[in-house]
């Protein structure tokens, strides 16, 4: 996921209006009840003048009226939630904007980091200076530089240590990893697990500038509809505790991964889609309900001209077993039959009825390309191009749907499960124990 930086503008407005006022205004006496004598006329007219006089002082200072001065004003509020300093004639109000979201945001925010991936990369020294002992300069050429970053969430603080949750992705291929607290703060981690398959890495920093741990939440209690905010540093961490606002947007979403850089999907992924804007570096960082907990780790998006708000995230529940395996184990154990397969629609149907020998009714499930030597598979008797139509009693489709059965959590390691095949167009059920395996076959 590239980054780049962009400047942003504050625009403010001061505006000052030039009230020039004129009294126009005639104070008029009640006319007098009875006639006065030619003193009595004066001193009445005299006490009528004053009267005025200080009527309309006082109507232009309360009004503003009668001034040649330019004058700022600003409307005062009844708002308890105002608060106002005022300085000569320009008053600045500042407003306390405080709601449920940035409830939520204080919560969780300085429990997200920034991790930085560095790579060794050769300077090149012994190509410019024709070095013939390769090895030699490679050594003291050799240096780790930041080839990416991405997110994470501290989650857990023990014995000395914080433990950081994100993307297996972000840490990919890294010679050495180090975190960005919310205070700026630069670390070393160490990766203590990470697991290809779920996309998820577990590391480890001392806690002692620590001050913050996320709080999971039920990923499963979602609604479609209710606020999502994601936060992580995207872009960069120039960019670091960037929050956005958006909807959960879909719940129990799929979407095909392919683990092996072969061009084909190998996996499917259950996410949670969400339209708050998740971008390049906001993998690994926290999806956030309104209480401010974590209910999914920020991952993947889909990325088009024609697309736009479609972001996903690892619900927490499913991460949460794959955090506690991968730190308490540094990876994640899962059954396996050892055997590598192959689709059955990728198949001619001549071949599915002249070398396969399959019923014509029989349109879904994989074929066996090999069987691994000392595996499950190769102790129950399986063979190179049995065909397995079923999986402990889910049906298979494909080598994505036999997986998905294969690692559903229920299975352990030892457990015995029934696998129904046909072979040379016989159909047959065989038991199967399953034995751990860490190859990306199944």
């Amino acid at each position: 996921m590239s980054e780049e930086n962009k400047e942003h503008e504050h625009l403010t407005q001061n505006e000052q209006d030039n009230i020039k006022g004129t009294q126009t205004e005639e104070y008029k006496p009640e006319p007098p009840r009875k006639k006065k004598s030619g003193a009595s006329h004066f001193l009445v007219g005299l006490i009528g003048v004053i009267v005025g006089a200080l009527v309309v002082a006082l109507l232009s200072g309360s009004l503003g009226l009668g001034s040649m001065k330019n004058d700022s004003s600003t409307p005062l509020s009844d708002d308890n939630s105002t608060k106002s300093s005022q300085t000569g004639n320009v008053k600045k109000v500042s407003v306390d904007s405080s709601s449920a979201v940035t409830d939520a945001v204080k919560k969780s925010q300085d429990a997200v980091v920034s991790v930085l991936n560095y790579q060794k990369q050769s300077n090149g020294l012994d190509d410019i200076l024709g070095g013939s002992d390769k090895s030699e300069q490679t050594a003291s050429t050799d240096k780790a530089v930041e080839s990416g970053s991405g997110s994470g969430v501290i989650y857990k603080k023990e014995k000395g240590y914080a433990y950081i949750v994100t993307n297996n992705h972000v840490i990919a291929d890294a010679d050495s990893l180090e975190v960005i607290l919310s205070s700026g703060k630069k670390v070393e981690a160490k990766l203590i697990g990470k697991d290809s398959w779920t996309d998820l890495a577990v590391l480890r920093i001392k806690d002692t500038d620590v001050k913050s741990v996320a709080t999971f939440g039920d990923s499963a209690a979602l609604k479609a509809g209710e606020i999502a905010i994601a936060i992580g540093s995207p872009l960069g961490t120039a960019y670091a505790g960037s929050v956005t606002q958006g909807i959960i947007s879909g719940i129990d979403r799929t979407v095909p991964v392919d683990i092996d850089s072969d061009g084909k999907s190998d996996w499917e992924t259950n996410v949670i889609q969400t339209d708050a804007a998740i971008n390049p570096g906001n993998s690994g960082g926290a999806l956030v309900n309104i209480e401010g907990q974590v209910i999914g780790i920020n991952s993947m998006k889909l990325a088009s001209a024609e697309v736009e708000g479609i972001g996903f995230a690892i619900p927490i529940n499913d991460a949460e077993p794959i955090i506690n395996s991968l730190e308490k184990n540094g990876k994640v154990t899962r059954p396996s039959l050892g055997v590598t397969l192959r689709d059955l629609n990728t198949i001619s149907s001549n071949q599915l009825v002249d070398v396969l020998k399959l019923p014509k009714s029989v349109t879904d499930g994989v074929m066996i390309q090999n069987v691994s030597n000392n595996s499950a598979a190769a102790d129950a008797g399986l063979k190179t191009y049995d065909v397995i139509v079923d999986f402990a009693g889910a049906p298979v489709k494909d080598s994505m749907s036999l997986r998905k059965a294969l690692y559903n959590s229920k299975l352990k390691i030892g457990d015995t499960v029934d696998v129904v095949v046909y072979r040379d167009g016989k159909k047959e059920t065989v038991k199967v124990k399953l034995t751990e395996r860490d190859a990306l076959s199944s």
